[in-house]
């Protein structure tokens, strides 16, 4: 099945609801989830509806990273070191309990835990990751990991971090890479065309969509389900855009 949608709410979300099959919440990684108010989101969605989750940046971010600069809320600042880069630190997996606690309430499908450049593709890096995704893997939802930055360069250091994890998805934008492990469910992340890893205020052509369209086709071979969630400034237009392009021929492959 072909999922498209937006990473953010990108219209009220009754329209929302009636445009699209799934949202990407994103208050989830600024801030620590608030359970009570995700259990009431998935209460006033529609049947059928699916949400992801992004994880929250205790979890990813060191607390001296730029996205810290949104936050309402820090962790204490005697234990900054102990916070970010997938530790496997007591309070990181603390902090991953509470996303995962959020998720549920959520029912989410899938939780997106991006990782920054900084955390960038080396042995290191690739056994604290396997580490951490060992640890938190569950049955109640999938994980979807995006590594940034040097990592586009080394599929075959992500196959070794999750090629043996069942319940670990790779997560990319298709017009950058393609997952390096395949499953069931793929799950892409559309951050715009050209100048570097994201370029947010771009505008999808129409050739561009027919493009993703056809990279869709080829994933529906080998997938259950493909999310297509747009993370881009015309976002809104653009999936819609996409939807009615792809909807009809994807679902009748």
């Amino acid at each position: 099945m072909l999922l498209v949608g937006c990473c953010g709410w990108c219209l009220g979300r009754q329209r929302y609801y009636t445009s699209f099959d799934v949202v990407e919440l994103q208050e989830t990684f600024y801030d620590m989830p608030d359970e009570d108010k995700l259990r009431s989101l998935r209460g006033e969605a529609p049947e059928g509806f699916r949400f992801t989750m992004k994880a929250w940046q205790a979890v990813t971010h060191p607390p001296g990273s730029p996205t810290w600069r949104r936050a309402r809320r820090r962790v204490p600042e005697e234990l900054a070191g102990r916070y970010g880069n997938l530790r496997t630190t007591k309070e990181n997996l603390e902090a991953w309990e509470i996303v995962a606690s959020a998720a549920r309430a959520l029912r989410a499908a899938l939780v997106v835990v991006q990782t920054p450049p900084s955390f960038g593709a080396s042995e290191e890096n690739a056994r604290q990751a396997r580490d951490f995704f060992e640890a938190v893997r569950t049955r109640d939802f999938l994980i979807g990991w995006e590594p940034r930055g040097s990592w586009l360069r080394s599929p075959e250091l992500i196959e070794r971090v999750i090629g043996s994890l069942d319940g670990i998805v790779h997560v990319v934008d298709p017009f950058r890479a393609w997952p390096a492990v395949e499953r069931e469910v793929v799950y892409f992340r559309l951050h715009g065309i050209g100048r570097g890893e994201v370029n947010y205020k771009y505008r999808y052509t129409d050739q561009d969509l027919e493009a993703l369209c056809s990279k869709v086709r080829g994933a529906l071979q080998a997938s259950r389900d493909v999310y297509v969630m747009f993370n881009n400034v015309y976002m809104r237009d653009d999936a819609a855009r996409f939807s009615s392009l792809c909807k009809g021929a994807a679902d009748a492959k």
